[in-house]
């Protein structure tokens, strides 16, 4: 009964909850105080409720998140921002930078495999290109790109890693080299489109023009072909575009959704999978576009960009990849006894299989469960960051949920499944910039 008077009262002193509640003072405090002191069981339920009545402004501490983090985590007027103290550089308004902060979800929240059971496209076995900035420091434009404006590398509150903040009015961002695409491929990378996302940005994939070629391709439709795909708060588009027959003016070839659109404030996975002229893409757990003939049939790409129409929309980019199509399993498995994955997801120094992953478990699942016979041995590798013993032990836990996996969420016998973990000690790749490092980071499947 006291416990209940006490949420009463602590309900009507916090209404209206706008106006009594100081976003970046008391709630930090009486979280905090109630992390610090921990408080009976009833208050705690109690403050729960006036979270979710205050409409997700604020999240409860992830039990598991160290306690030196919680200012950090909870402080709703701390910036997604670089380590220089969350300074805003000259040029940039506050609004720009200012992203409310979000608790990481905890393990119990996370989806299971099964939730992303329409995530059915597997990265190949090549990695052709990756990106993740760990190269670039803290404050400084990413070596490898260019562009007609401004950004910065930035570490941010609610991810891991280094994130390419896209800051830039009316802004180009290239890769200004050529990419070597093949006909089949897959494009996958991390976003965070910041509150002030309005119009979204548009990743562009074309062919130059060999009479034309610039290292910034700042109009709207670059080169001789290409394929807009406009990430929108409101929708998915995409665009493909060539030259008519009297190569005079663009013709276009439209696909539209509006399912699981990229969410403002969060990591978004985006995955893009070219077949030839066909475009699916795939977010939050689902397809949400898949057009047969998005491509005109004679375009050949070879490079990509970002590209931002209006000052309201700055996304952080990070951990973008691109790998050749998913191999053939069954024959790599089988015939050649050995396949290497790229699509078993891991976050950065942890263990838990991502529900990403599904696509690529299940096809190893399905193989197994039509050759009964057959036996696997489940190897991961790390690239050389870090200790090396970590390094050894993580790659095992790895191994041993991806199996936990495969018996589990797929029901295979677990006596027909090894695993072990080699570390950084069986590199295919020096462990020197960004992309080689991508490339050692990876499951084995052997048969046995």
């Amino acid at each position: 009964m006291k416990n209940l008077i006490v949420i009463i009262a602590l309900i009507f002193t916090c209404s209206p909850l706008y106006s009594q509640i100081n976003i970046g003072g008391k709630v930090k405090d009486k979280t905090q105080e109630r992390i610090n002191n921990k408080t009976e069981e009833g208050i705690d339920k109690g403050l729960d409720k006036t979270e979710e009545g205050i409409g997700g402004i604020f999240k409860k501490k992830d039990k598991n998140e160290k306690s030196d983090k919680t200012d950090e985590n909870i402080d709703n007027n701390s910036e997604i921002d670089s380590e220089n103290n969350n300074e805003s550089t000259s040029d940039q308004s506050p609004e720009q930078n200012a992203v409310s902060t979000q608790t990481p979800i905890g393990n119990d929240d996370k989806p299971s495999l099964q939730s992303y059971s329409k995530y059915d496209f597997i990265p190949g076995d090549k990695i052709l290109f990756f990106e993740d900035f760990s190269q670039d420091a803290i404050g400084e434009f990413p070596a490898l790109w260019t562009s007609n404006s401004t950004g910065e590398v930035k570490t941010v509150n609610i991810a891991e890693g280094k994130w390419f903040h896209m800051n830039g009015e009316d802004a180009t961002y290239c890769f200004p080299k050529d990419i070597a695409f093949p006909e089949n491929y897959i494009v996958e990378f991390d976003i965070i489109p910041d509150a002030h996302y309005e119009y979204g940005i548009d990743f562009t994939l074309y062919q130059t023009d060999p009479e034309n070629v610039r290292e910034i391709e700042d109009d709207l439709y670059p080169g001789i072909f290409g394929l807009h795909i406009t990430l929108a708060p409101d929708k998915w588009e995409t665009k493909g575009y060539g030259m008519d027959n009297d190569d005079e003016e663009f013709e276009w070839i439209i696909g539209k959704s509006t399912t699981n659109i990229v969410e403002k404030e969060k990591v978004n996975h985006v995955i893009i999978w070219i077949q030839k002229r066909r475009v699916r893409i795939y977010h939050s757990g689902a397809k949400v576009i898949d057009v047969p003939t998005n491509i005109y049939a004679d375009s050949k790409f070879n490079r990509f960009r970002f590209f931002a129409w209006d000052r309201s929309s700055y996304p952080f980019l990070s951990n973008f990849k691109i790998t050749t199509a998913s191999p053939d399993i069954r024959s790599k498995l089988l015939t050649e006894g050995k396949l290497i994955s790229y699509g078993i997801y891991f976050d950065s120094g942890k263990d838990l299989v991502k529900p990403e992953s599904y696509g690529s478990i299940n096809e190893i699942a399905t193989v197994l469960k039509e050759n009964p016979s057959v036996n696997i041995k489940i190897v991961g590798h790390t690239d050389a960051d870090g200790n090396e013993e970590t390094n050894l032990d993580l790659s095992k836990r790895r191994a041993a949920n991806v199996k936990n996996a495969l018996v589990k969420d797929f029901g295979i016998d677990e006596n027909r499944i090894l695993t072990d973990g080699a570390g950084e000690s069986q590199p295919i790749a020096p462990n020197d910039i960004p992309e080689n490092k991508a490339k050692n980071r990876r499951v084995e499947f052997i048969k046995q």
